[in-house]
């Protein structure tokens, strides 16, 4: 069920882009409620960038590896190649759905098309939550692993208003991609708890 949700709020809502449903009314009516360009929102989108959003996985992905070395745990390697593997999933995905639903972008970008879903709050969403996600274990208190949980939240919803807020993405597009996020994610944490299980139950 937590997987089945979210894919089917996703093919709805892809569903209405294609068909031009009444969705897209009511998007695009909050969109223009919304859109007020400045610097403040263009640098919370850039939060979603390959270039912060990747670097970040990276160094989480690099310590928690070390940390599974030296505490000497049998495939230690598995949780960072997993976060990683499952990032570069993104692209595979959402740029065959970009060029399949061609959904042109706000008035206030240049015309094109290719805007759903939102890669970069794809990229925000699976690098800062799957980092999170492969930390929880090494981190001590409730309180740590809830912040760490919450961090990862305010940084993906922080990222999903500066792109609509700048304009570079109608509201459906951000939803979409945190439905697609929701799955990835979803299956990679039961992928490592599956993991987790299977090395305690070994001797």
């Amino acid at each position: 069920m937590l997987l089945a949700l979210p894919a089917l709020l996703l093919a709805l809502i892809t569903w209405q882009v294609m068909a031009d449903g009444p969705l897209l009314t009511a998007d695009a009516r909050l969109s223009h409620a919304l859109i007020h360009p400045d610097r403040f929102s263009e640098l919370l989108s850039d939060l979603g960038n390959v270039q912060v959003a990747v670097p970040v996985l990276v160094l989480v992905t690099v310590y928690v590896a070390l940390h599974g070395q030296w505490e000497g745990r049998r495939r230690w390697w598995l949780p960072p190649v997993a976060a990683l593997v499952l990032l570069t999933l993104v692209p595979l995905i959402v740029v065959p759905l970009k060029e399949w639903t061609a959904r042109p972008g706000t008035p206030v970008v240049p015309p094109a098309t290719g805007y759903y879903p939102s890669g970069h709050t794809a990229t925000a969403a699976v690098a800062y939550g799957s980092a999170a996600m492969i930390l929880l274990p090494w981190l001590l208190t409730a309180l740590a692993r809830r912040l760490a949980v919450a961090t990862a939240g305010l940084l993906v919803l922080a990222v999903s208003y500066g792109l609509v807020r700048r304009g570079y993405h109608w509201p459906l597009d951000v939803m979409a991609s945190w439905c697609l996020c929701a799955v990835l994610l979803g299956v990679l944490w039961l992928f490592l708890r599956r993991a987790t299980h299977s090395d305690r139950a070994k001797p």
